[in-house]
């Protein structure tokens, strides 16, 4: 999966204002633009051969002919999950539906913004590290320690706290193999960037969870991972937002229980019981 106009769309904000040109053009009239050459592309954003190069670079393909050739794909795959934007007023039904299919694009957006050798070099270092700390404010915060809880259950040493004063504390005892997670769907939270400096000054890995492009965050990052939402209007809080986030820390969780299961299943039983004891009352 490659999510060419996902790519494009999410790194609109951090593009030089020459790449953003094209970039707004191909998102505005994706069939028109793949039909086009690099000249007559460059000619009609008012740009140059190798403003369009450059974004295809910073887009991550290795030029436009690569470009053209994903985002055609792209076109000819269109997922059927269709999503409307919702308005003051709508229905309870259209509510349902709009929500529901937004959440759906959300993971569907996720999944195609993934790149398997990254993912895989996240999970070896979750399943070597003897402590793995999860950072982030706001709701990325509330993502943090649901990702905290389940790797509570097979037994590692995991810390969360959404107080910035308490997350840089905790990151300054991070050593060799840690790991640090931090969530930001932008990249750009100044509590989150000032958690990532303290742990770039430890020797710890650092895995960061963000929307797809540059950002402070991400660029601090010895391994990046991106996620993608749909936000606007009514829903421009955290909702698609969280619901990438959640899928990534599902998917990191469930890859390395899945590597380590020999090792970790004694205690994925024993936590289990326990829960269970807790919510039934029984001792």
């Amino acid at each position: 999966m490659t999510g060419c106009y996902i790519r494009i769309k999410d790194s609109l904000k951090s593009l030089a204002p020459k790449e953003q040109k094209v970039a707004e053009f191909i998102l505005e009239f994706p069939e028109e633009a793949m039909h086009m050459s690099i000249g007559e592309l460059a000619q009609t954003c008012a740009t140059s051969n190798a403003s369009v190069v450059r974004l295809c670079k910073s887009v991550g393909y290795s030029g436009f002919k690569e470009l053209c050739r994903v985002l055609t794909e792209e076109l000819n795959q269109q997922s059927s999950i269709v999503y409307e934007e919702i308005h003051p007023g709508d229905s309870i039904d259209a509510i349902v539906k709009n929500v529901c299919m937004s959440n759906m694009k959300a993971i569907e957006s996720t999944l195609s913004l993934l790149d398997m050798q990254t993912l895989d070099r996240a999970v070896d270092a979750l399943c070597k590290a003897p402590r793995i700390d999860f950072y982030g404010a706001g709701s990325s915060g509330l993502v943090a320690k649901d990702a905290s809880n389940k790797f509570l259950r097979i037994n590692k040493i995991t810390l969360s706290n959404p107080d910035p004063h308490e997350q840089i504390l905790a990151a300054t005892s991070l050593r060799k193999d840690d790991v640090a997670v931090l969530l930001s769907y932008s990249g750009e939270t100044r509590d989150t960037i000032e958690t990532a400096e303290v742990v770039k000054a430890t020797e710890a890995t650092l895995i960061t969870i963000t929307k797809f492009g540059k950002s402070q965050l991400s660029e601090m990052a010895d391994i990046k991972l991106f996620t993608s939402s749909s936000e606007a209007m009514i829903r421009s809080g955290p909702m698609g937002s969280r619901i990438g986030q959640l899928t990534m820390v599902d998917i990191l969780y469930t890859a390395v229980s899945s590597r380590l299961y020999d090792e970790i299943k004694p205690y994925l039983d024993k936590t289990r019981l326990a829960a269970q004891r807790k919510h039934s009352g029984k001792n």
